[in-house]
């Protein structure tokens, strides 16, 4: 079986919360790992997420360690789109 992992950035304009976090995290740029395997036996190349990983601190934060959180995608999701709502312009 074939893992591969790919990497991008999420960004809250607002201070979020998430399950696995402990207490709100600040606005910023997040790195977000998502970690999917290859299914085996359909004839196109397809993959499925068996992992949301989320970095903290946010992007250009100076702070002694980051750490990696896994994260619920759905979570993640409901988290960005409260976000986007928040700041969208009426």
């Amino acid at each position: 079986m074939t893992r591969r992992t790919q990497e991008s950035t999420v960004t809250f304009h607002q201070p979020f919360t998430l399950k696995a976090l402990d207490g709100p995290q600040p606005a910023g740029t997040y790195r977000l790992l998502v970690d999917e395997d290859e299914i085996m036996g359909v004839s196109i190349l397809a993959y499925h997420r068996v992992a949301t990983l989320l970095e903290t601190p946010a992007v250009g934060v100076r702070s002694g360690k980051v750490q990696s959180h896994l994260v619920d995608h759905a979570d993640l999701t409901a988290a960005l789109d409260k976000d986007r709502a928040a700041t969208a312009k009426p």
